[in-house]
């Protein structure tokens, strides 16, 4: 399935940042978040609950939240992404299909899934608000949309530890796998930064609420570095 719609700049970069990292993705992700990303991971699909027949995880990249929904027994999954070489990736096994497709215009009819997965991708599109609205569009009501994001820690002093590590310490990490991984790593901590100080914690609970989604549900994880959001479609 072809991708519709013309995607920002803003997409278009993050596209081409991560489109050659598919091989790797995997193990540098959890290198750089110290091993903690697939705890977010295995959290994030814990809240979805149980007996959801058919789940759509939206910027699905390698599958690894995907995989983290099978194993939980949750239900079947159907993967989305931007990235033709994501979702190629020899570790995306776990979903039954994968689609090429963007979230900002989903090609499913209405109250299509039982539950929605969303992964890292918030940052990326130019209007979060509209973005929410169309990932709700497709979930049945009653049925569990949950987000995983990079967070920035709430804490002065984690924020600080944070801040140096992001912007120091990651692209020296990045660096010593390639070029490309020391691109990623400096892009990430002011991506994240500019994402948080644009949609404060508050406003972002607004935008789910508006897009019908509530009661919006919020956990802070290793120490404010992941955040998971859940609700319900109303």
């Amino acid at each position: 399935m072809s991708e519709t719609g013309t995607a920002s700049e803003r997409t278009r970069h993050a596209g081409a940042l991560f489109s050659g990292l598919g091989p790797r993705y995997d193990r540098m992700g959890t290198i750089l978040s110290f091993g903690q990303d697939a705890r977010w991971r295995r959290f994030l699909a814990s809240r979805l609950g149980s007996n959801r027949p058919l789940v759509l995880d939206v910027a699905t990249g390698t599958g690894l939240v995907a995989q983290a929904i099978v194993d939980a027994g949750v239900g079947r999954v159907l993967g989305l992404d931007r990235s033709e070489p994501m979702l190629r990736s020899g570790s995306n096994r776990a979903a039954f299909a994968n689609v090429l497709g963007r979230a900002e215009a989903l090609p499913f009819p209405d109250a299509t899934f039982d539950a929605l997965t969303v992964t890292y991708l918030l940052r990326y599109v130019d209007d979060p608000g509209a973005t929410l609205r169309e990932l709700a569009r497709v979930v049945r009501p009653g049925g569990v949309v949950a987000s995983l994001e990079f967070g920035v820690p709430p804490s002065s002093v984690w924020r600080a530890a944070w801040w140096a590590y992001t912007r120091w310490a990651m692209p020296v990490i990045g660096g010593f796998d390639s070029r490309e991984w020391r691109e990623v790593g400096r892009f990430l901590g002011p991506s994240i930064e500019d994402f948080w100080r644009r949609y404060p914690m508050a406003e972002q609970q607004r935008l789910w609420a508006a897009a019908g989604l509530a009661p919006v549900r919020v956990r802070r994880m290793s120490l404010g570095g992941g955040v998971v959001m859940w609700a319900v479609r109303a």
